[in-house]
């Protein structure tokens, strides 16, 4: 069938028809080139305009840089194996996970910038977590900080506070630092050079000229004020509980799943459930086909109106009265499958239909839906002073018990029977048990704090911490021996399963092994990209001199066809953020061979058609339709070999098969289609001449 759908393709079309073709690919060709060489253009533009006084004022494109990987900007590259032989069965991928989050807690506090952690299964039980820090030249100390087993810690509360002349010092430090981050904002906004003005009022120590990436995940209080600001807008001062920011926005480009590369997306919902008996956390409900007619009555009902109405009075999820089954903002990962695959294609503003998961049946109300940004900033920080700095940090507040993630069975998501609010269900061994006893025991009535790696696990809303106290610390209500414990508080069911999660992952005992390193130079980096761009031009020199002295005419044309293709996919690597590796320009390097392979078994084609004595037009139809197979199967086989290696390598090899298979994909676009379009555009006369085409006169009609 593909070779019917070819020959319909090469079929004659009028000359209008090739011309409206060859038009739209210079279109496309002069928007490729400005995608990939939109700093030079610009450049062009600035000199022109100032060579003539401004009267002539071309417009500027959008730069999009290429979006380089570790080898090619320098950094550490760390693969460790996972050791889940004493998970039982069933939980190694999510031990891998927890142990992914727990490595990417500490990569983020490190602060590395735009990290790649991501786990590659090799086996049946073989996990890999592969870690990438750009810009990391210290590979002992992320190795020392990756590769620490993950601490679960429970505190107590200590008796320190403020005297009044600590007191009295923290609000003038505090008042001074305002002052100090108002005069500086008062310079910014009366035009003064944001980068200058950092110099003298910049406190972090680390100001980059060239800006530095945020989002609402790991900012979100900075990357809210820069949401709202236009290109080179500035922020009013951002307070936090270390200090003020200001910042400047550079750009902003749509947050990328980093395995994926899809946008990464939030919705906002609330839902309506019915549970029944055999639901997962559902005891004396209804039965199933009861359930079922309820919610149907239920959804006939339901507008948008009065949706919130209607779940305080009906669901039967735990605290729905008083939450209205609202779930605020969440992302891809959090939800179980069936109600993601709903809520995620559903128009905003709409209910769904019922929808049946492990804890009943759903009605979804989508409130609203966002995508997530990335914005580069500069920054100007000023410091406050805190408790920590005058009595010597949270240590002095909280302080360390015996009780730790060892001694930690499980973690798990349960409902208070009173008040119906979901909670987390802690589980200790016997010894953990004594311990946990003994310090509830001296503790009736006061805080425990829980600290995962060395931070307080927070309200799981994100809220940030003000000072030392208002760490996610539950308050004991009396003695608790058995070794089992809940931790309640004012969350819904998701902040709980996020804290469950969190603390499973801190106390998992899944030992990490580094089973391989790579340090990479910045100069070596920068070496490579020199080389790699070397030997791309030697090789697109020396295949365009051989396709033109051997080919003559039509190898010409398949240079220019060559031209466009380098020109399409470097475009495509920018636009989609394609992360260039060394290995990604070997496979791009490599699809040129390709590409001209192509070229080549359509002109040896063409050649034994002249010979045949066949006309020119039939000869061109001919020698197309009758090498498509080959190149079609070629290319073909080679595209599988592609998937394979992304999907079942790692990260280097991942890239080396996207930019092929990109590569390949582009080469078979512009040889059939571009290169075959030039020919038929070109006049037959030309092709009577043989030093034109390589083929005796006599033998062409």
């Amino acid at each position: 069938m593909s070779d019917n759908i070819f020959q319909k393709l090469i079929k004659s079309s009028p000359r209008g028809r090739l011309w409206q073709i060859f038009t739209l690919v210079i279109v496309l060709t002069i928007a490729a080139a400005l995608i990939d060489v939109g700093s030079v253009y610009n450049k062009g533009t600035a000199w022109l305009s100032g060579k003539t006084s401004g009267y002539v004022q071309l417009p500027k494109v959008g730069e999009v840089p290429f979006h380089l990987g570790l080898d090619l900007q320098g950094g550490t590259h760390l693969v460790y194996k996972a050791d889940t032989s004493n998970v039982p069965a069933g939980g190694e991928a999510d031990a891998a996970e927890g142990v992914r989050d727990v490595i990417e807690r500490r990569v983020n506090a490190f602060g590395v910038a735009e990290p790649l952690i991501q786990i590659n299964k090799a086996g049946e039980d073989d996990y890999r977590i592969i870690v990438e820090l750009a810009g990391v030249k210290d590979a002992d100390e992320a190795i020392k900080m990756i590769g620490e087993t993950p601490i679960l810690e429970f505190k107590e509360q200590g008796d320190r506070s403020l005297n009044d002349e600590e007191t009295q010092k923290l609000i003038n430090d505090n008042t001074k630092a305002e002052a100090k981050a108002e005069e500086a904002l008062g310079k910014i906004l009366s035009r003064g050079d944001f980068a200058k003005i950092a110099g003298e009022y910049d406190e972090s120590g680390s100001f980059a000229v060239d800006g530095k990436w945020i989002d609402l995940e790991n900012s979100p209080d900075i990357a809210d004020a820069v949401s709202k600001l236009k290109i080179d807008g500035v922020t009013d001062l951002v307070e936090s509980s270390d200090g003020y920011y200001i910042d400047k926005l550079l750009e902003k480009k749509s947050a990328k799943n980093e395995l994926t590369g899809e946008d990464k997306i939030q919705v906002k919902a609330s839902h309506l459930l019915i549970c029944y008996d055999g639901a997962e956390g559902c005891e004396g409900g209804l039965s199933k086909e009861d359930a079922y007619a309820k919610i149907k009555e239920l959804k006939e009902k339901a507008t948008a109106k009065n949706f919130t109405e209607l779940v305080k009075a009906n669901s039967t999820e735990p605290g729905a009265d008083q939450t209205g089954g609202e779930l605020g903002w969440f992302g891809k990962g959090t939800m179980v499958t069936p109600f993601e695959d709903t809520v995620f294609p559903q128009k905003v503003r709409t209910i769904s239909f019922v929808v049946e998961t492990k804890f009943g049946y759903h009605l979804i109300y989508k409130e609203a839906e966002r995508k997530l940004e990335q914005y580069r900033v500069q920054e100007i920080f000023v410091a406050k002073t805190t408790r920590e700095n005058l009595i010597g940090g949270e240590d002095s507040f909280w302080v360390t018990t015996n009780l730790t993630g060892k001694y930690l069975k499980r973690a798990s998501v349960q409902f208070d029977q009173n008040s119906g609010r979901p909670e987390v269900s802690l589980k200790f061994d016997g010894d953990g048990a004594k311990l946990l006893e003994e310090i509830t025991g001296r503790n009736v009535g006061k805080q425990l704090a829980i600290f995962l790696d060395g931070k307080s696990i927070i309200d799981t809303n994100g809220d940030e911490i003000i000072d030392e106290r208002d760490v996610y610390a539950p308050t004991v209500n009396q003695e608790i021996s058995g070794g089992e414990a809940s931790i309640s508080g004012n969350f819904n069911l998701v902040e709980a399963k996020t804290l469950s999660r969190r603390l499973n992952a801190g106390a998992l005992p899944v030992p990490i092994t580094l089973s391989s390193q790579q340090v990479v130079g910045a100069s070596l980096g920068r070496v490579s990209i020199q080389n790699s761009l070397q030997a791309g031009l030697w090789g697109l020199l020396l295949v365009a001199i051989f396709m033109i002295a051997f080919y003559r005419l039509p190898g010409l044309i398949s240079v220019l066809s060559l031209a466009v293709y380098g020109l399409f996919t470097l475009a495509i690597l920018k636009v989609f953020h394609v992360t260039l590796t060394l290995s990604g320009i070997a496979g791009f390097i490599l699809s040129i061979g390709m590409a001209v392979d192509a070229n080549v078994l359509i002109f040896e084609r063409l050649k034994e058609e002249l010979r045949s004595g066949n006309a020119i037009d039939k000869a061109m139809k001919n020698g197309f339709a009758r090498a498509w197979p080959s190149i079609r199967d070629g290319n073909l086989s080679t595209i599988l070999t592609c998937l394979i290696l992304f999907w079942f390598s790692t990260s280097m090899i991942k890239g080396f098969a996207l930019t092929l298979a990109i590569g390949i994909l582009m080469s078979l676009f512009t040889a059939v289609t571009i290169t075959r379009n030039l020919l038929n555009l070109l006049p037959e006369k030309l092709f009577s001449y043989s030093f034109l085409v390589g083929v005796n006169k006599e033998k062409i009609q």
